[in-house]
């Protein structure tokens, strides 16, 4: 009987122990962060702060966006945020439509749209376009949010390719 008491009160301790080293459950908070981040990167957006756009990215970052090939680290989203910002047309905005949150509370994700009017690199001409995003959010040491990966997905068709010379028939013997 000494045997099942001592066995009990050992199994009572473990839980107590377990229950209290479970980390407290942030998912609320690390929601508001991940949605207070996003409406202050659109605002950075508005203003064309260069250096508060690239401080969205961790150091590690990935942004990929169409016609354009993958952009790694945060100098080169910084540099690429520069050309972005010198774009006097520019304009963009995005909002999510879900924020979804890690049960381990270290990595996030949004998925949302875009709306964003810029100058065509090519035809100088101001365009407008829309689309979808994703961004993977990884949770910093000092508890903020810090974008790893990056992913636009425009609507927009691309335009047409340039007409093309015709190419004279050949001849076949015959």
């Amino acid at each position: 009987m000494k045997r099942l008491i001592s066995l009990c009160a050992v199994a009572a301790i473990a839980l107590m122990v377990t229950a209290c080293n479970q980390a407290p459950d942030t998912h609320d908070a690390d929601v508001t962060a991940i949605q207070a981040n996003e409406v202050q990167w659109n605002q950075d957006f508005a203003s064309k702060d260069v250096d508060k756009l690239a401080a969205h990215y961790s150091d590690d970052a990935v942004l990929i966006s169409p016609g354009s090939p993958p952009t790694t680290g945060k100098e080169a989203i910084h540099t690429t945020m520069k050309q972005m910002a010198a774009d006097p047309a520019l304009t963009l905005k995005f909002q999510p439509s879900r924020i979804d949150v890690s049960k381990s509370g270290d990595l996030a994700y949004t998925q949302g749209t875009y709306t964003m009017t810029e100058t065509d690199m090519q035809t100088h001409q101001v365009i407008n376009d829309h689309g979808s995003y994703v961004t993977t959010y990884r949770k910093q040491p000092d508890g903020t949010w810090k974008a790893v990966v990056d992913i636009v997905t425009s609507e927009v068709p691309p335009p047409a390719p340039a007409p093309t010379e015709p190419q004279p028939k050949k001849k076949t013997k015959g």
